[in-house]
């Protein structure tokens, strides 16, 4: 760092894909408040393709870890590097006590995070949460930009909405290389979900969406990551093929879904990554929740194409991987019929 730069902002980003995406809100108002000064965020492999698609971050910075994983020393000596870029600021998202240690070995003189795992020692700018001034995870993320006596309050964030950019020249090669209909309504289907089954609407669900698009002459996709193949192909099965449906699960790149969903009449989605992806380029979209409630995690989109659709059961939200009483009717109960109509909507509107 050369003595007449700004000094920059270090910022220990979100593992999951989701919460990646809603952290854009912080950087937002970052830049907003200090549009001069190099925002760096520090993410595992999972995550980190996600900046290049964030216009307010200078530099995605790896942090090569497992998820879980500790590796003392490997951190100790990355944040021992990082010392030399001179940040003046780190915020810290993730609660853990060992996302707080980087920092800490840089040197970094004030530290910003919410207390987590008893973090006194490695924060000196520790914030306390109040989770009914800020119920939204953008809403906590935002507040971490403003300085510690700032009034806590809800739309804090609701000028800086997630909008990923995507790239026009990847989107035309992957439309060619998949031969995905341009001349159509098009769907994208994302079944799965990382954090468990208990977010996952049936795939016989998926499937009856799917038909019902198909016969509409709609083109439909799949998407999902390497972990969402065994869903994805399930949801194949379940439907038959058919000339109209493509399954792209586990082929493409985050960076290509970023592109693939931008270029979709709709979608549907699972409380996921991708429905944060999805809402964050604009694709209208309908949302599906079990376990979970969009009263934390809505999918957040500054054109408000979002349909949100769940069960009102005194079971949820229970917020587990797995329903603890083993029956899933939050989301087995939950019909095509009661989600078919805001997709027809969206493949009639034909918004691109």
């Amino acid at each position: 760092m050369h003595d007449n730069e700004p000094a920059g902002i270090l910022v220990v980003g979100p593992a999951w894909v989701g919460d990646m995406v809603m952290s854009q809100v912080l950087y937002k108002r970052l830049r907003h408040r200090f549009p001069d000064r190099p925002i760096d965020v520090l993410l595992p492999k999972s995550t980190l393709p996600l900046v290049s698609r964030m216009s307010e971050v200078s530099r995605g910075v790896l942090l090569d870890v497992e998820h879980g994983e500790l590796r003392l020393s490997y951190r100790y000596g990355l944040g021992r590097r990082l010392a030399e870029n001179g940040y003046r600021d780190a915020i810290v998202l993730p609660g853990s006590l060992k996302s707080a240690l980087l920092p800490a070995f840089a040197g970094i003189p004030r530290r910003t995070g919410f207390l987590g795992e008893y973090r006194y020692f490695l924060l000196n700018d520790v914030r306390f949460l109040n989770k009914k001034q800020l119920p939204r995870m953008i809403d906590r993320f935002a507040a971490l930009a403003d300085p510690p006596d700032a009034p806590l309050k809800e739309s804090s964030a609701d000028d800086y909405f997630p909008e990923l950019m995507t790239d026009a020249d990847n989107q035309a090669e992957l439309l060619s290389r998949w031969s995905i209909p341009t001349d159509r309504p098009l769907l994208s289907l994302c079944p799965g979900a990382e954090f468990g089954e208990a977010k996952r609407w049936p795939s016989s669900h998926f499937a009856e969406i799917a038909r019902r698009a198909c016969e509409e002459g709609a083109g439909v996709l799949i998407l999902g990551g390497p972990g969402d193949v065994g869903i994805a192909e399930t949801v194949v099965a379940e439907f038959g093929h058919h000339p109209s449906l493509i399954n792209l699960a586990g082929e493409t790149s985050l960076l290509d879904v970023i592109d693939i969903l931008a270029f979709c009449t709709g979608a549907v989605c699972n409380d996921s990554g991708l429905m944060h992806i999805a809402a964050a380029v604009g694709t209208p979209l309908v949302a599906v929740y079990g376990s979970t409630t969009p009263e934390f995690t809505p999918p957040l989109s500054v054109s408000w194409k979002s349909e949100i659709i769940a069960r009102d059961m005194p079971c949820r939200p229970c917020f587990k991987r797995t329903c603890p009483l083993e029956h899933l009717k939050c989301l087995r109960d939950l019909t095509p019929d009661q989600v078919w109509p805001f997709v027809f909507e969206h493949l009639q509107a034909g918004d691109r």
